[in-house]
């Protein structure tokens, strides 16, 4: 007779992955349920293979740094841009077999739909314009964004930021972001993620402000 373990008792230790196969979409909803949201571990569904991925510090301060990164990007540039974010929400969609959470998200052109969300649907809401993902190789994640159709995904790893934007429902790597075509993103935000192991996050925001300052006017 199998053995069965609450889903809370499995451990992931920092900078580790655990998949899980086989997961009916009934099983993926009373799994999350089981977690929570206080958690600080971040999933992936698709078509049945689950993934759990468990961040290190630098992950995190990587994560937070590009979103900060972007957001004064939204703030400077004189194009009426509004947003939203919803960080790490779960994204999911049955039809679609397929559930994420990324690092961060942002809502530019569907900014308006999603003040005050409380909760999420899929079949009615839409999904995030921009998706920020540190260490972002997995296929099951991949395929879960594919799925939902996540237009653009700002990727950071191995020290590198890379723009994935979807075409033809695959994800092809792009030198300009989709939602700031004429701004030089990864050129200037990498500049700056190189200097994240020396400088404090808050010398990196003003310094980065006035460098997109200088390149505005």
């Amino acid at each position: 007779m199998p053995v069965k373990i609450a889903i809370a008792q499995i451990q992931v230790a920092p900078n580790q992955r655990l998949i899980l196969e086989n997961i009916s979409w009934q099983e993926f909803e009373e799994i999350l349920d089981d977690l929570g949201e206080h958690r600080h571990s971040h999933i992936a569904y698709y078509r049945g293979v689950l993934e759990f991925r468990m961040p290190l510090p630098g992950h995190e301060r990587a994560k937070v740094l590009i979103g900060d990164l972007l957001k004064i990007i939204l703030d400077e540039l004189d194009l009426d841009l509004e947003w939203e974010s919803l960080g790490s929400t779960t994204f999911k969609n049955q039809a679609m077999q397929a559930g994420i959470e990324p690092d961060d998200c942002f809502y530019i052109q569907n900014y308006q739909t999603m003040i005050g969300k409380q909760r999420l649907d899929l079949t009615v809401d839409p999904v995030p314009d921009l998706a920020i993902e540190v260490d972002f190789t997995s296929v099951t994640q991949v395929s879960a964004y594919q799925a939902l159709g996540v237009s653009e995904i700002w990727c950071y790893k191995k020290g590198k930021l890379e723009i994935s934007v979807l075409e033809n429902g695959q994800y092809v790597n792009a030198l300009t972001s989709k939602v700031f075509p004429d701004l030089p993103v990864l050129e200037g935000i990498s500049l700056f993620l190189e200097k994240s192991g020396e400088l404090p996050m808050s010398a990196l925001r003003r310094e980065f402000r006035q460098w997109l300052r200088d390149y505005l006017v």
